[in-house]
């Protein structure tokens, strides 16, 4: 798909970030508590994300901002090594077009960067194409949860050694 830009999170993309965040999650019914669109980074991506060991990326095409994913410090386990893949998501037009591919990519390459030696997810059942695009980048499913996410909602866990 031509026309796609990615790039680092931006000051004015606060708001796009949070309706792209709410949009994608309403559609999968994770709504409320124990999902992302509870977490409080939402009123401030851009802030929250130029801090040490956190980077978000912003897709947009035209102009208009339809999707993202960033990386940060695993929660509870800051000192680990291990960094979370947050806040993955695309408006619909995006999906299916190698976008995903990309961006995990990136995020993968920022996270080694940055000296992490492992990437963990969490995300739903529903999101079936999300899961078989992590797979295809070396995530493996846990049994188990690892760090303090607040995610509760998101039963399906995943890590991938960097």
């Amino acid at each position: 798909m031509s026309g796609i830009n990615i790039r680092d999170v931006q000051p004015q993309d606060n708001d796009a970030l949070n309706r792209l965040v709410h949009v994608t999650l309403e559609e999968f019914g994770a709504c409320g508590d124990g999902f992302a669109m509870a977490d409080a980074e939402l009123l401030d991506m851009y802030s929250n994300y130029q801090k040490k060991g956190k980077h978000y990326f912003v897709v947009e095409l035209n102009g208009q901002v339809l999707g993202g994913a960033g990386i940060a410090p695993l929660d509870g386990e800051e000192e680990s090594g291990i960094c979370e893949l947050r806040k993955m998501y695309f408006f619909p037009e995006l999906r299916s077009q190698g976008v995903g591919k990309t961006l995990i990519d990136q995020c993968i390459e920022k996270a080694k960067e940055m000296g992490y030696h492992s990437m963990y997810l969490e995300t739903i059942h529903e999101m079936k194409t999300a899961q078989k695009l992590y797979r295809s980048r070396g995530f493996e499913y846990l049994h188990e949860r690892m760090g303090n996410t607040g995610h509760h909602g998101c039963p399906v866990f995943m890590l991938k050694k960097l």
